[in-house]
């Protein structure tokens, strides 16, 4: 299964939309592009594994594989980028803002029903992290 995420990027954060065969999921909120700087940017474009993992703070969720220079990147629940992550992606049902939105674990749990179909499928689940605004964010 492939995952589509489209990115904007600004200032204040990284807002996104999330797609899989061309269907939309939801929408995304990150930190801002920082180079890649741990727990203050956002991951490099590109395509990363997806699988599902569990953990006492975030129960289900999804951890990308093979992020360069980067450890633990995570899809899990979060309202607002700067407060609440540290280079994760937050899946949310409305963006209300840049790097803000709201009911995050409705839409990771729509997000995790079909990585878990698609895992019981024995498919290889990937990002594919775009950018909308490319030549806007390069001059940030």
């Amino acid at each position: 299964m492939e995952l589509v995420l489209q990115r904007a990027y600004f200032k204040e954060g990284t807002n996104g939309t999330l797609f899989s065969s061309d269907n939309f999921l939801c929408h995304t909120i990150e930190l801002p592009w920082l180079n890649n700087k741990r727990n203050v940017s956002c991951i490099p474009e590109g395509a990363y594994e997806v699988v599902p993992r569990f953990s006492k703070r975030f129960q289900h969720h999804l951890i990308l594989k093979n992020v360069k220079g980067r450890s633990y990147i995570l899809f899990h629940p979060a309202n607002n980028a700067l407060k609440d992550l540290q280079g994760c992606i937050a899946p949310v049902t409305y963006l209300n803002g840049i790097g803000r939105g709201v009911y995050s674990k409705d839409a990771l749990q729509k997000l995790l029903s079909l990585v878990y179909q698609a895992k019981d499928r024995k498919e290889k689940i990937i990002l594919k992290i775009k950018s909308q605004n490319y030549e806007n964010y390069r001059t940030l």
